[in-house]
């Protein structure tokens, strides 16, 4: 009697042609290392498989359509080499992991962002830094820097917001209260030095010195900073000497005027470290000009302010200003300066937003310089998603 293979199944009985090949049956999956969520620092980071590092992957994509200067001639629209007009694409990636030592935190940051501008593609790290045990390490935010701005200021500002490459120390005393001393490369803070045996910088040989003192409470933010700069001309004949700058600013929340309102104000006075008030400004502005033998350093002060307005939750328009005056070692590079920005955005979606922009801007050249005061106009469209 013949039995088909189920029967024999049924049966319990194998052929030996099939007990040959139990070495081959299915056996237990070995377990899956699943990415897990790590609460610890705010929402969107998970641990990396197999570690106690936790990461948080983002990134941001920004459209741009810009108008360019239309204010008084000459602007960008009465030159036919200038463009009137730039649509720009920029994408960001960020990432940011964080681990718990012995010695205490240990994050890494990155972003990096892809920019084409009218066809013109550019690459920019923004971002570059490790924090371990109040150190911070890389390409970072300057510590000089405290207000960044409300609005876009896609291409007008009238205030610092530098990345620089730093070495700094970070002591938190409790209730907010923190300190800050940091080693910046110099470079980044370098204007015009001008000299009759030429123009410009000579090679850094001693990084800008720079120090905060900061308050973080539910009232708002404080702080008040200072630094040294080196001058060094690139004429091996005129005399260098060391810049100095001190400011401060406070930023309050006033929840009164509109939910998550906020209003800043600050300020900040040079002598010889011109591109620590305001790092976009007119080419005339200098740190120091050599005259006969004699050097002197420009003097500016600086003072900006913004309010950030919510009407709701999907609806915020931004107000913000400044006023900057340059006294130079020489008339022909004084100059002042004074700038309005607004701005509102529609942010229907969470991390997603479309606003437009207007900014002006007004210098006042000193008669020796031989140049024309300026008006300038500028408008910007945003379209953008944060992730």
């Amino acid at each position: 009697m013949r039995f088909a293979p189920l029967a024999i199944a049924a049966f319990g009985i194998l052929p030996l042609s099939t007990a040959s090949f139990a070495a081959d049956l299915p056996v237990a999956p070995e377990p899956i290392d699943y990415v897990r969520v790590c609460d610890s620092y705010g929402s969107r980071f998970y641990y990396i498989p197999g570690t106690e590092t936790c990461l948080r992957v983002g990134g941001r994509v920004r459209v741009e359509y810009r108008f360019n200067n239309f204010g008084s001639a000459p602007n960008n629209w009465s030159d036919r080499s200038d463009d009137d007009l730039n649509f720009r694409g920029r994408g960001y990636l960020y990432l940011d992991s964080r681990t718990n030592t012995e010695f205490g935190l240990l994050r890494t940051y990155t972003s990096m962002y892809l920019t084409n501008t009218s066809g013109s593609e550019s690459s920019s790290l923004e971002f570059a830094y490790i924090q371990f045990g109040g150190f911070t390490f890389g390409h970072a935010q300057s510590f000089w820097d405290f207000w960044t701005g409300y609005s876009y200021g896609a291409q007008l500002t009238d205030y610092s917001d530098v990345k620089s490459n730093v070495l700094a120390y970070t002591g938190s005393f409790g209730n907010g209260f923190s300190a800050t001393v940091s080693l910046e490369d110099a470079n980044s803070r370098q204007s015009n030095l001008i000299s009759a045996g030429g123009n410009g910088y000579a090679g850094t040989k001693m990084p800008d010195l720079v120090a905060n003192l900061r308050v973080d409470q539910g009232w708002g933010s404080a702080q008040l900073m200072g630094a040294l700069h080196q001058v060094r001309f690139a004429d091996a004949s005129a005399d260098g000497t060391l810049g100095w700058v001190i400011g401060g600013g406070v930023e309050v929340n006033v929840p009164i005027l509109g939910q998550d309102d906020a209003f800043v104000i600050q300020v900040a006075y040079s002598d010889g470290a011109s591109a620590f008030p305001l790092d976009t400004w007119d080419d005339q502005i200098t740190d120091a000009i050599n005259v006969g033998g004699s050097t002197k350093t420009t003097k500016t002060w600086n003072i900006s302010a913004g309010w950030n307005h919510n009407f709701s939750k999907t609806l915020e328009a931004n107000l913000e200003g400044g006023y900057h005056v340059a006294d130079a070692g020489s008339a022909a590079y004084d100059f002042s300066q004074w700038g309005i920005t607004g701005n509102v955005v529609w942010k229907p979606v969470p991390g997603f937003g479309i606003g437009g922009e207007l900014q002006y801007r007004e210098v006042d050249y000193d008669t020796a310089s031989g140049l024309s005061d300026k008006d300038e106009i500028y408008g910007t469209l945003r379209v953008q998603r944060t992730f």
